[in-house]
This record gives C-alpha cells, structure tokens and sequence, in this order.
C-alpha cells in the first residue's frame, strides 16, 4: 500500500516538476536573449559612435543626402541618429528626423571651410518639410553659392519638395526615365457623417467661428463653402509663393516654370510623353544624363577618391565628426533662451508629434530665472491644441515678460489656434510668408453610441443625483449639459478674442472681423495686425538682441538631451518590429487609428480645443 502511494505520487508530482524545470528552462532562455539582444545594441551603438569617425577629409564636395522629414526639433540626438541611420538603412520602419537648425548651421560652415569646394544635393529618400523650413534651408543655400561654390543637384525624379531645394543648384541634372513632379497644392480631407450614421454614433460638436472646419468631418460628407473658400485662398497664396521663389532660382517667370493646364499639355504632347524632356525643355533642369555620366562630372569637379570609388565626399550626417559645429560668442555669459513648441499642445505626456505643456513651461520658467537669460526666443509650429495646456504656457511667458525679459514668438509652418494663443504675450511675432497661423476658434466634440448599443440589444440605466451626473458615451447627452458646453465654448472664444485684442492693441470687433476660425499665411497675418514683421529664425534672433541691448550673446537651445536607457528601448523596439510581419503592423495601425476616430472612454469623450488642421501638402 505505501510502495502504491508513492508510485501514485511519482505519477501525478513528476509532470508538474517536469512543466515547472521546463517553464524555468524558457524564461531562461528569453531572459538570456534578451540580455544579449540588450549586449549586441550596446556593442553597435559603441561601434557605430567609436569607429565611424574618420580622422581626416581630402577636398571635396559636401553631399545633403537628407533622409526622412525635416523638422524644427529632432527628438533623435546626432550620435544616436547616425546609429539609426546605420542599424536601419534601407528599412521603411522608422523614418528619420533632421534638425532644420542643424542643416542650416552646417551650411553656412561649410561654406568658410576650405576643406569644402561645392554642395551635392541627393535627395531622392527627402520626404519633405513645411515650406517656411524649405525657404530657411533655401536662405543657407544661397549663402553657400553666393561663397562661390557650385551646387549641384542630382535626381532620379523630383518631388515638389525636393525640387524646391535643387531650384538653388547652379546645376540640376535628372535621369533620363526621370521627372520633376509639379503639380500643385491641395487639401484632401475624409468625412464620417454616412459612416458614422450607419453605426448609430451621434456626434454632438460645439463650436464658434464659420470657419472652423476642423470638426466639419463629423457633421458633413463633403466640405462647407466657408472652408472651401479659405483652403482655396491660403493654398493658391502658397502654391504663388512656391512658384514665385522657385521661378527666381531658375531665372524663369512663374508662368513659365508653370504654366496653365492646356500649355502643358501641349508641351507634354510634344515630346511625346516623355517626363525628362519636358522638364529639359520647360528648363526645370539643366541636363538630362545617366548615372555614369552624372558621376564623371563631379569626379571632374572634386576628385576621384579611390576608397570609395566615386568623388571626394562627404555627408551631411558624418560633417559634424570632423568639424563639430560651434557657436559664435560661446564664451559670453549672456544668453538668449530658444525654446521649442513643435507639435500638438496637450497636457498628455509628451510623444512624437504633442507637446507637454508642462515640459514648457519648466523650461520657460528656469529661462526667467535664469539671471544669465535676457530673452528669449519661444519656436512656435504647432496647429494647436487644448485650450487649458494653451493657457498655461501663455502664462509662464507672461510672467517672463512682466519679468522684464523680452520674448520674440518666431513661427514657423504653422501657429494657428492654441499656437496662436501661445504667441500673444511676445513682443514680437515673426512670421514667415508661408506660416499658417490665425485660426481663433475654438470647438468641442462629443460622441455617443447609445442608438449603436440600442441597435444590438444593450441597454444602459441607473440613478444619478442630477441630469448630468450619470453622463456617458453609452446615453444621450443631456441637454442640460449640451447647453453648458456650448456656454463654454463661447467663453472660450471670447476669452480668445479679448486675450488676441489686447496684445495687438485692437478692439473687440477689430479681432472678430479676422477671427471666426479663419487661416491666414504669414503674409496676410501681416495685414491683418496679427503679426508685427516677415521673417525667418535669423530675423528672430536679431530682434530678440536689440530689445535685450546684446551685441554679444549665445544661443541656449532648451533641447532635451536623449538618455541611454531610452535610446536602448528605441533600438529594441525597432529590431522587434522588423521582426513582425508587415500585414500585422499594418492592421495594428488600422485598429490605432480607428480608437482615435472613435474614442470609446468617457475621459475623452469630450475635448475643448483650438485646432488647425489644414491636411499635408505636397
């Protein structure tokens, strides 16, 4: 009977010691792969920053071979950027971020350098940037020509964007199976109305201004002709300053580089279809060749490097290596603070494309207590945002002003609604020609699912000490509550309205006149009193010395620094995604994108925003 008990206890303990020595075995095995997928990007980062210096450079070209978007503030450092350009190359899961400062100061350096006889522009992986970015980078380029050195600009094919930059070449040479994509400028938005109808969801939006179209999606199955009539005002306004810029490199008028719609394809017909010889004879590029006959001349211009079998070159992202970029004056105590608001205001934590308010204003306020700070530059490119994260950066930099430090708000793409809101305590506003700003509106939106619930069989109910106590998705908006949100909204606007007049020194019905949700570009802001110069980030810094009576000062740019731990996260979750099917990154960003459309608690169920969302241009 005991030799029965113990075989019995062998039969049912041994599997469950076996599963558990087995369970321990594979967490094992993961926590050791882990570690040493943690060791192999620790070794590559170590590699890639150690070893990928060179020493010395002979004479040659420096190549802009931008990859990735151009933005006002890159969250990768350079270091940790030249690893993700190296560990990812050629991969289509991350898209890289450039500086736009950082090109600009490497331009105008490389232009005194005497190790640097010309600029080579290869920009065919260039996804693009806001036109008041291009026109910066544009600036740095005529400096770099002006200095005497050729640029030259060489392309497979040409995006608008891409082209605006090679437009600054003294040479544009193209591919002959190539083209040079001019097309215009356009909005292309989706509206929900029908979709959200068939899925029983009722969204409840307030707002004021006619021409806030931001929720219009909601509420519409096409576009208003008040937000019609303004995307075609501002765009046709920008497409002018594109072709009159464009126009000016190429020594053509606008009508010629683009001319009406039967002209070109006139001229299309012409040469038969063929897109490289329709830009070679409407003088879009210089000269249509092959790559071999590309090559030949700059390794006639700059020299054959044996290494690397092609000219003497190198990068744009490898120049900072050997000739670190240094500020003038890096040894005066006095400082003009630079602090960045790039992207949505929130008081969410701070992610690619939002803005945490409260990061903003930390630094505005150790700017104002900074005793070596006497002012301060605030960036502005932002469409907007929450009304309360909005207010509570204006009034840091409110303080900073009564403080007596002078702020110069310079906008960039766009400073439109909670941008706009941020940039009324400067005293002075910037803008470029291309900003898109105005915007003063302000709306909120509601959605509800109860007829969608209703629909397949469930049912909410309970008790609630008022109307608006028991308010949910799940119920019909009360109508109690309906009328103190659209109270609010109201509030809001005029709130917006005063706080625009006061700073611009207008009356109530001077502001209204340019408010009601309306878009301006930075040459209309002009006009209309809602900015006080045209300019770029130079004209920002110059105006910022004067008003603090500087004639030597440095630039301190409030930039978060990248800590290792993070880096490691990014590089780990980057090596996971290349490892996971493209049809399931696909779907995850399908189902991202459908809860953001359809926001399903009740803490987001409602938002009070100011807004601008003009779609991308290309």
């Amino acid at each position: 009977m005991y030799l029965s008990m113990i075989t019995l206890w062998k039969i049912i303990v041994n599997p469950l010691i076996f599963s558990w020595r087995l369970l321990i075995f594979f967490r094992e095995l993961i926590a050791n792969l882990f570690i040493l997928l943690l060791i192999v990007v620790i070794v590559n980062i170590c590699l890639h920053i150690t070893n990928t210096t060179p020493s010395f450079m002979k004479k040659g070209a420096l190549v802009m071979d931008l990859k990735g978007f151009i933005v006002d503030q890159s969250i990768e450092k350079k270091k940790l950027r030249l690893f993700n350009r190296n560990l990812h190359n050629g991969s289509n899961y991350t898209i890289p971020e450039n500086s736009l400062f950082d090109i600009v100061n490497i331009l105008r350096q490389a232009k005194n350098n005497n190790h640097i006889t010309g600029l080579v522009l290869l920009l065919k992986n260039f996804y693009g940037a806001d036109q008041p970015s291009l026109q910066y980078i544009g600036k740095a380029l005529h400096e770099f020509r002006n200095s005497g050195k050729p640029i030259y600009a060489v392309g497979d094919n040409y995006s608008q964007a891409q082209y605006f930059l090679a437009s600054y070449a003294n040479k544009i040479y193209l591919l002959p199976q190539g083209e040079v994509d001019l097309h215009g400028f356009a909005t292309n938005n989706l509206y929900y109305k029908s979709l959200l109808d068939k899925l029983r969801i009722n969204s409840h939006v307030f707002r004021v201004g006619t021409y806030k179209s931001a929720a219009e999606p909601f509420l519409r199955d096409n576009m208003s002709k008040a937000a019609r009539d303004a995307d075609s005002r501002w765009t046709k306004q920008l497409w002018q300053n594109y072709l009159n810029i464009v126009a000016t490199n190429r020594n053509l008028t606008p009508q010629q580089l683009f001319p009406n719609l039967s002209t070109i394809l006139k001229k299309f017909s012409a040469v038969k279809g063929d897109t490289a010889q329709y830009a070679l004879k409407n003088k879009w590029v210089d000269e249509v060749l092959s790559r071999s006959q590309i090559d030949n001349i700059m390794i006639k211009a700059f020299g054959f490097n044996d290494q690397n079998k092609s000219f003497n070159s190198i990068s744009i992202y490898d120049y900072h290596k050997i000739y670190p970029i240094q500020q003038k004056n890096t040894l005066h105590s006095a400082q003009i603070a630079v602090i960045f608001v790039d992207g949505t205001i929130t008081n969410e934590q701070e992610r690619p494309g939002l803005v945490n308010c409260d990061k903003i204003a930390f630094q505005i306020r150790n700017a104002c207590l900074d005793p070596n700070v006497k002012a301060l530059i605030l960036r502005v490119n932002s469409p907007g945002g929450s009304v309360n994260a909005s207010e509570i950066i204006r009034a840091e930099l409110e303080t900073t002003r009564n403080a007596n430090k002078p702020i110069v708000i310079s906008m960039g793409g766009m400073a439109a609604s909670g941008g706009y809101w941020i940039s009324t305590p400067g005293n002075i506003i910037i803008a470029s020609p291309s900003t898109i700003t105005g915007s003063i509106g302000i709306f909120g939106i509601v959605h509800t699912i109860e007829n969608l619930l209703d629909y397949v069989g469930i049912h909410a109910d309970g008790v609630a000490t008022s109307p608006i106590a028991g308010t949910s998705i799940t119920k019909k908006l009360p109508a109690e509550l309906s009328t103190m949100m659209q109270l609010n909204v109201e509030n809001g606007y005029n709130n917006f309205v005063s706080l625009v007049a006061q700073s611009r020194n207008k009356t109530i019905s001077e502001i209204e006149k340019i408010a009601q949700g309306h878009i301006w570009i930075g040459s209309d802001a002009l006009k209309k009193g809602l900015v006080d110069k045209l300019g770029d980030f130079d004209d920002a810094v110059s105006q910022a010395a004067k008003l603090a009576n500087l004639k030597q000062y440095k630039l301190n740019w409030y930039i978060d620094d990248v800590n290792l731990i993070s880096a490691l996260l990014t590089q780990l979750n980057a090596v996971f995604l290349s490892i996971l099917p493209v049809p399931i990154i696909k779907m995850e960003n399908f189902i991202n994108n459908t809860i953001s459309l359809f926001p399903l608690d009740q803490q987001n169920c409602y938002a009070l925003c100011m807004t601008c969302e003009p779609n991308k241009l290309d």
